[in-house]
């Protein structure tokens, strides 16, 4: 496991990161029905994998003033969510690499592979807003909408394989329990 947090710390503190990621994410779904529109079908996520300046603009513009402070708070509250769905993730790929224990040490290495890559998603997440929050607040160019989108589509891909890794370790704990 890890050198300074016991198993039990580490199930603690997944076990909130979980709550806390569940609770945000919901929230942010919530709080987000208002970015979505024919330019911006998925909102702030339609925002995020933007890459262009042109349909990064067209979304801000289809929004209005209210569409910008709604994605404002959006991206806000992210900060929260991507701290709390990092280290749940990271220490949910730490506890589940046990459950792979019979299948191998490549498999466990995973784990802590996926842990640390968990941790680098929520560092992507963060350039990825800050990009976003600058393009909201009218800069101007290519760079910020391809380097949000450049951002979020590892972000994503890890997010999605740490998930996956951690459910299956999880089940594979539980059926050799």
């Amino acid at each position: 496991m890890s050198g300074w947090l016991t198993r039990d710390s580490m199930i603690r503190i997944f076990r909130v990161s979980l709550l806390l990621s569940v609770l945000v994410m919901v929230a942010l779904g919530w709080q987000g029905q208002g970015l979505k529109t024919a330019v911006a079908p998925q909102g702030i996520v339609s925002f995020e994998l933007a890459g262009s300046y042109a349909k990064a603009r067209q979304m801000v513009e289809v929004w209005g003033e209210h569409g910008r402070i709604l994605a404002g708070l959006n991206l806000g509250l992210d900060y929260l969510y991507m701290l709390v769905y990092s280290v749940g993730l990271s220490l949910g790929s730490l506890l589940a690499a046990d459950g792979f224990r019979r299948y191998g040490l490549r498999l466990r290495v995973i784990g802590g592979i996926l842990a640390r890559l968990s941790l680098l998603a929520g560092g992507l997440d963060a350039i990825e807003n800050y990009a976003l929050i600058r393009l909201l607040f009218g800069a101007e160019g290519e760079l910020w909408p391809l380097l949000a989108k450049w951002c979020a589509i590892p972000k994503f891909a890890i997010v999605a394989v740490a998930l996956l890794y951690a459910m299956t370790g999880w089940v594979l704990l539980k059926r050799s329990a």
